[in-house]
């Protein structure tokens, strides 16, 4: 049988990725774009400038097909995943009518204001599939219940007309909505002279963002939890109902049909906070590294591996990014004292990113009634071994890792998989398509310190509450 070949897309808020993949899930090539700096015009305004998104598309495009060097007509189709809670205003020829709001602009959860020069409003995969095929339709699982009148049960516009009202948004003004894994339109002669995608390559509806990396991990069965070390951290489980009152999470629309996921509340600028380190470290650290053939995290982890569990007293509550609601929340490190060195700085801030998602986590699960006995870790950060060991001794489960951990893309690439008939159903494309690349034991003398430092850390965030709050009122 001829091999087929799939690209998908990840389109995040940093960067935009994309991959060809053969139809066993193995990577063919691939290319990226950074986005460039969200810009903010006052405060708590976040945008992405220009047509940031459709033009990095272009150029990750662009470079991938000349890459390629099979045949493009043995490429089925494109899935298209992408940021999800931001805010697009268009105008009637499709074009932007002011720059894409980000999800952490305050403006992208307000009521709509009508405007006569604003034609459509939608989600970033909406407008991106417009560029890409001409229509106006998106998929129903990234138009988000606090930003439009979905409903979560039927996985359609809501026929409530009272709740529908409270958006403000005109019908003719949203986008067609169609499930994941349908083909929404197909690439159309401008799109192709812009990307060098071919004529009439289908465009196949995912999901949002972590819905999407939630299937190329293989987050389809109840058993198991999912951790999603990017921007945004979060942690997930499967699930088979839309669960409307939660305390503990929240209700999430997979990229499976009328299948839900449940998760957890989550970290704002995730394992930036890691960058943040590596950026204010300096040069010198960073040459020292380079001489010893280090990336200054490998480096850093080199240091922070030989420390104990709880770096000798030292932690950081990683809140580098307060919400609108609450701008006197901040990040916190306590606990110094002489013996602490970069390598203590560093564990402490991944010990206290996996302290602060588990402590939701186990929330999440307590609240279902369930006891995953294994974790998938996905994204950047799981790259890293320490890490990989870390989260297993402070979870107490087995932690594995997929072969591709940028998994938006692969669950795009799966999406297309069924949408186009070179599967049957996601469960058989995910057996095809993901592959396991190794796994982590609980180190169990590792695990029971870290419930013990757990006691103590799980209370910091209540009891500084009160001092960020004086210290923000002062500053103000």
């Amino acid at each position: 049988m001829k091999k087929k070949y799939i690209i998908g897309v990840d389109s995040g808020s940093q960067s935009t990725k994309v991959f060809i993949y053969d139809q066993e899930g193995n990577v063919v090539c691939g290319a990226s774009e950074p986005l460039q700096p969200m810009m903010s015009r006052q405060h708590g305004y976040v945008e992405h400038p220009d047509d940031d998104l459709w033009d990095s598309l272009k150029v990750v495009l662009n470079k991938l097909m000349k890459e390629f060097k099979g045949d493009p007509k043995d490429i089925v189709g494109l899935g298209i995943c992408s940021i999800r809670c931001c805010r697009v205003f268009m105008k009637k020829d499709g074009s932007l009518a002011e720059p894409i709001m980000s999800w952490m602009d305050v403006r992208a959860y307000d009521t709509y204001i009508d405007d006569e020069n604003i034609g459509y409003t939608g989600s970033t995969s909406g407008y991106l599939t417009f560029r890409l095929t001409g229509e106006i339709k998106d998929t129903v699982a990234n138009a988000y219940q606090w930003q439009f009148p979905s409903d979560l049960n039927t996985w359609e516009w809501s026929k409530d007309e009272e709740y529908f009202s409270r958006f403000n948004i005109p019908k003719e003004k949203l986008f067609e909505l169609q499930l994941p894994g349908t083909i929404l339109g197909y690439v159309h002669e401008q799109a192709s002279l812009e990307t060098g995608l071919p004529v009439g390559l289908p465009i196949v509806a995912t999901a949002n963002d972590k819905a999407v990396e939630a299937l190329g991990c293989g987050l389809i069965e109840n058993n198991v939890g999912l951790i999603s070390l990017g921007t945004y951290i979060t942690s997930m489980v499967f699930g088979e109902k839309n669960i409307e009152t939660a305390n503990n999470f929240f209700t999430n629309l997979s990229n499976l049909p009328f299948k839900y996921l449940y998760e957890s509340a989550g970290i704002r600028r995730g394992m930036w906070h890691v960058t943040w380190y590596k950026n204010i470290i300096g040069d010198e650290y960073a040459k020292k590294a380079s001489s010893e053939n280090y990336a200054v995290e490998d480096y850093l982890a080199k240091e922070a591996q030989v420390l104990p569990p709880g770096s000798d007293g030292l932690m950081t509550i990683p809140d580098w990014l307060s919400p609108a609601t609450q701008l006197y929340r901040k990040g916190v490190i306590i606990g110094f004292d002489e013996r602490h060195t970069r390598g203590h700085i560093y564990r402490s801030i991944l010990e206290g990113i996996a302290l602060t998602l588990k402590n939701s986590y186990d929330a999440m699960c307590d609240e279902l009634g369930i006891h995953p006995t294994k974790i998938i870790v996905s994204g950047g950060g799981s790259n890293s071994d320490l890490y990989m060991q870390m989260i297993a001794d402070i979870y107490g489960v087995r932690t594995v890792r997929n072969v591709v951990n940028g998994a938006a893309s692969l669950g795009s690439a799966i999406s297309v998989a069924v949408a186009t008939g070179v599967y049957p159903d996601y469960e058989t494309a995910v057996k095809h398509m993901i592959k396991q690349r190794d796994e982590f034991t609980p180190n169990p003398e590792h695990h029971k310190a870290y419930e013990k430092f757990n006691v103590a850390y799980r209370q910091l965030p209540s009891l500084l509450e009160n001092t960020l709050q004086t210290v923000y009122e002062a500053l103000k």
